[in-house]
């Protein structure tokens, strides 16, 4: 592949917020941690503002910058583009980029509309033909805790699935005077809450369990019609001026659903939340037991085995930093908690080996178009009233 520099990957990423930075300290780290078959290499980091640009590759590593997506696309030292922006650049910076040889790595969720994601599926499976890899970034699935969880389903620890509960609480715009972002904007954003933070539940949900949403009854709601419009805005954070402007999306979304399997499920995405910064809740409960996991105690996982003796059971608390759980063995010794960050690394990793494989690690953009229909289908169901299948 055209600028694959010997046992090097030359990486080039678009955005550089927080996303970006996140992005950014797994690609420095992964090579440091893990015995990897290709190296990393920081080489170009994309934005518009030069000063700031410049600014954000110093900070964090980046070789050069270039104020056009399209010129990083076409440089011969990227093999692969990391895709950081708001969404409703998604699919073009992507299918440019695997049309010009690259691999690509996506954020979440994959795109705006299901139309757009069903292009960025076809222009990825045209280029996994040439050998390419498409991933998008549902980095919790790379939680060691979450990697326990789906295994013990898998194994039938917990039996024939009847219930999830899914719910990601944030509280970051609960405050009405908080001001308006890109976020809020759904001609950047594609929804609120929903897309945002709801994504990454309904993505969790199906991976843990091995089954597909198949209908969904939703509702969404904002709370806050308008916001102070930021003079800057950096982050999640940033000062009102005295101009409001429209609030575009949800804030807060929740749906009913069917699984493949025949169980039900309950999902809520919420940034209205207070005292609640990143809980991501997901109890699964079969016929056999029950786990259960919480991202705010991020290294521990619940399970319930319903064979124990009713004299002594519970939910057992799983301190998941062994050498035996997925990807700590090469971190620190038991006991030593992973962080929020850990998790990209262990995309960065699986990605570079599904490179060097000539595999397809997922979540492939295949799935990231699953999760889409989902929230399509809430969205339809939403100002529809009823039932409605992905």
């Amino acid at each position: 592949m055209a600028g694959n520099d010997g046992a090097q990957l030359g990486v080039g990423m678009v955005g550089y917020s927080f996303m970006g930075a996140a992005h950014s300290q797994a690609w420095r780290t992964a090579p440091r941690f893990f015995d990897l078959p290709l190296d990393p290499r920081m080489r170009v980091l994309g934005g518009r503002n030069p000063e700031a640009l410049a600014a954000a590759a110093q900070r964090l590593g980046w070789e050069s910058t270039e104020t056009s997506w399209q010129a990083l696309v076409a440089r011969d030292d990227v093999d692969l583009v990391d895709v950081c922006t708001p969404g409703d650049t998604h699919a073009e910076i992507a299918i440019a980029a695997l049309e010009a040889g690259k691999h690509v790595l996506c954020e979440k969720p994959l795109a705006n509309t299901v139309a757009e994601a069903e292009k960025m599926v076809a222009v990825a499976e045209a280029a996994a033909a040439r050998g390419q890899v498409a991933m998008v970034g549902f980095t919790y699935r790379r939680v060691p805790a979450i990697q326990l969880a789906r295994q013990l389903v898998a194994d039938g620890r917990i039996g024939t699935v009847r219930h999830v509960r899914a719910q990601y609480l944030q509280d970051w715009i609960a405050d009405e005077n908080a001001p308006l972002s890109w976020r809020l904007d759904k001609s950047k954003a594609g929804s609120g809450a929903l897309g945002d933070i709801g994504a990454h539940v309904i993505d969790l949900a199906q991976f843990i369990t091995g089954e597909r949403i198949t209908d969904v009854s939703g509702l969404l709601e904002t709370f806050v019609k308008e916001r102070p419009v930021a003079t800057e805005f950096a982050g999640l954070s940033g000062q009102g001026g005295t101009e409001r402007g429209p609030v575009t999306v949800d804030d807060a979304a929740v749906f009913l659903a069917r699984l493949s399997g025949g169980g039900i499920g309950t999902f809520e995405a919420t940034r209205f939340a207070y005292g609640r910064k990143n809980a991501i809740r997901l109890e699964i409960n079969g016929s056999k037991g029950s786990v259960a996991f919480d991202f705010e105690d991020m290294n521990v996982l619940h399970f319930f085995d319903a064979a124990d003796d009713a004299a002594v059971a519970g939910f057992r608390r799983i301190v998941v930093t062994e050498p035996e759980h997925a990807y700590v063995a090469h971190w620190w010794p038991a006991g030593h908690g992973l962080g929020y960050e850990h998790a990209f690394t262990h995309q960065a990793v699986d990605l570079v080996e599904g490179i060097a494989a000539g595999t397809h690690p997922a979540p492939t953009f295949a799935d990231g178009l699953v999760v889409q229909r989902v929230l399509d289908a809430v969205e339809r169901s939403a100002a529809s009233g009823g039932w409605v299948q992905p």
